[in-house]
């Protein structure tokens, strides 16, 4: 079972999805390295305003995924379609190298794992934010400076703090420089690779009301990584569940949760499987 259902999901703690038409359009995707598989057959439907989680264990292929989704690896099988700004649907494997990186710079985003990976941490907490506004042409210092500000201020940061470097940040503030670095020049899509991994339960805590409050008031679809089942639970409409490369599961997230089909999935709710 490898394609996701297109109902939306009920839960009071998400933002519903509006349902226009697929953003992002993925169909027998697959990434091999050599006779390994990464990821095969992988089929769904990601909408506007839409979160979908990618949950499995350690080498379960959900990192191969995101990364080929996100253009990072190329593909070995299968499409991968993108619905424009004008409507018209992409087909990314025919992006040249400057399309794919002003895509990245402008309508997507990518939140890493480690937030030091994803930041410059050489240059200021606004340095970072401006970089990516500068990336898509703005020039004038003032308004950048000040937009940085503002944005720092969205993800609860202090924009007095603009000035210091991400190195004076605890991690979880980094985290949140970062997601603000990726959301200022308001993209139509995010991915998130364990954007809470390493972070203690309140963080996480403040750091999902935070990304659930994003998604909803900028119209934001995005596809997260995560071993975490309760994090998937709280943000996620639709879940894709890996197992050894291939989807063993897909559905919405408390269907999937509640009800658990596949034997993988079942030992994943019930943590009896280590991840």
């Amino acid at each position: 079972m490898n394609a996701l259902p297109n109902s939306r999901s009920n839960a009071a703690l998400r933002a519903e999805p509006p349902m226009d038409e697929p953003l992002l359009r993925v169909a027998g995707l697959g990434k091999h390295y050599g006779d390994r598989i990464g990821c095969a057959d992988v089929t769904f439907d990601l909408w506007p305003g839409e979160v979908v989680c990618v949950v499995g264990e350690s080498g379960s292929g959900k990192s191969t995924l995101l990364n080929a989704l996100a253009l990072r690896h190329d593909i070995d099988a299968g499409t991968l379609h993108y619905r424009g700004t004008d409507g018209t649907l992409h087909n990314l494997s025919t992006l040249d190298e400057a399309h794919k990186r002003r895509l990245l710079r402008t309508e997507w985003g990518f939140v890493e794992q480690n937030p030091r990976d994803g930041l410059r941490m050489n240059v200021s907490a606004g340095g970072n934010i401006g970089d990516r506004l500068m990336a898509v042409g703005a020039r004038h210092f003032g308004d950048i400076r000040s937009k940085a500000r503002h944005w720092m201020a969205q993800v609860e940061l202090d924009p007095a703090r603009v000035d210091e470097m991400p190195g004076a940040f605890s991690g979880g503030m980094q985290q949140r420089l970062q997601i603000a670095r990726n959301l200022v020049t308001e993209p139509r899509l995010v991915f998130m690779d364990e954007p809470t991994a390493g972070l203690d339960v309140s963080v996480q805590a403040r750091l999902l009301d935070l990304l659930r409050s994003l998604v909803e008031r900028l119209h934001l679809a995005a596809i997260i990584v995560t071993h975490d089942i309760g994090v998937a639970r709280l943000i996620a409409h639709r879940l894709i569940v890996m197992q050894a490369g291939r989807v063993v599961e897909a559905g919405l997230t408390d269907q999937v949760l509640d009800d658990p089909q596949h034997p993988y999935t079942q030992l994943l709710v019930s943590s009896v499987l280590p991840v």
